[in-house]
């Protein structure tokens, strides 16, 4: 597959170097580790700092969503790999304003491994408090009653969300904890992949599907899904996502939600908009208000064909997070 880099290498280096140049009123790379992001923007002394970080290959995700009302900080990993704790750790520095930092990242092991370590150097040699938020949403990764066991997926979107709200809001770190928690626990996700995408080191596709078919449930890794098969319509395929959220969540008539179309890399928003068009009719006729609509490609996996659904439940205390104003490179919401 034809990629635009140079030494495939480089390729997280580079990405990073160009991103902070596009970007220098909203982000900068720290001094001490080019894996370290935090935001230029001046936060104020006892808030709460927030830290997201993952793999690259996910962009928009992770970089993109520093700055007002979302994330202080992003420690990136090489692609669809965890940051290492040292870039983790110079963010937590960096954006600590004296009332400890917030760390949110998806149920991966080397994640879950990472940032645990991080954790314990900030609280042991540094004194900063941190509380952690992991994210659970992918129902197709495993069953209801083995949730602690799920994939985080493009809900994470919703969890930074809410915790740069609760954050900005002057919510001290057991509460933004708690509502990022919150929003995971009201937070359901399920994809469909297409097409697969290639590492810039290998080349080759990350995963085999034929020109026909299409991959229920599939990770954003290209993690084996629930179930393959031919190519459906996009209102089959619809509504075969949205009725496994709503068999694994309970929303009911009357419900208000947000509801999140998106897309892996490549496909095309005409496409997205054809899912979100079935995805509105299905949840209007069980009489569910969605209270905000997101659609584009907000965590990706390269240039990996399909999309996920994610819903949010919402209730007045998520509405008011939903709502918060948000303003970064890749995202702005007023």
């Amino acid at each position: 597959m034809k990629k635009l880099i140079n030494d495939p290498k480089n390729v997280v280096e580079e990405m990073i170097e160009g991103y902070v140049k596009a970007y220098p009123d909203y982000v900068k790379q720290l001094p001490e580790n080019k894996r370290a992001i935090v935001t230029t923007r001046k936060t104020r002394e006892g808030k709460v700092g927030i830290l997201i970080g993952g793999g690259s290959g996910h962009e928009p995700a992770f970089m993109g969503y520093v700055g007002e009302g979302m994330a202080d900080g992003v420690a990136v990993g090489n692609i669809f790999a965890s940051p290492s704790p040292e870039p983790i750790l110079a963010v937590t520095k960096a954006i600590d304003k004296g009332a400890g930092v917030v760390y949110l990242y998806g149920n991966y092991a080397g994640d879950v491994m990472n940032f645990g370590m991080a954790a314990e150097m900030a609280e042991l040699d540094e004194d900063i408090c941190v509380g952690t938020a992991i994210t659970t949403d992918d129902v197709a990764s495993a069953p209801k009653e083995e949730k602690g066991k799920r994939r985080g997926i493009a809900g994470e979107f919703f969890v930074w969300k809410a915790a740069g709200a609760a954050a900005d809001f002057g919510y001290n770190l057991d509460e933004v904890v708690r509502v990022a928690k919150k929003a995971n626990e009201n937070i359901r996700s399920m994809g469909v992949g297409l097409t697969p995408c290639s590492l810039p080191q290998t080349g080759k596709p990350s995963f085999e599907i034929g020109d026909d078919e299409m991959e229920i449930g599939l990770g954003h890794h290209g993690e084996p899904g629930i179930e393959k098969g031919p190519l459906k319509p996009a209102d089959e395929v619809a509504d075969r996502l949205v009725n496994e959220i709503l068999e694994d969540i309970e929303i009911e008539e009357g419900d208000k939600v947000a509801v999140l179309v998106n897309g892996l890399g490549s496909t095309p928003y005409m496409e997205l908009f054809i899912m979100f068009r079935r995805v509105e009719k299905l949840l209007s006729e069980r009489g569910i208000k969605i209270y905000r609509s997101y659609v584009g490609n907000y965590i990706t996996s390269l240039e990996m064909g399909g999309c996920s659904i994610t819903l949010m439940k919402l209730d007045e205390e998520l509405e008011k997070m939903i709502d918060h104003p948000v303003n970064t490179p890749m995202f702005v919401q007023k």
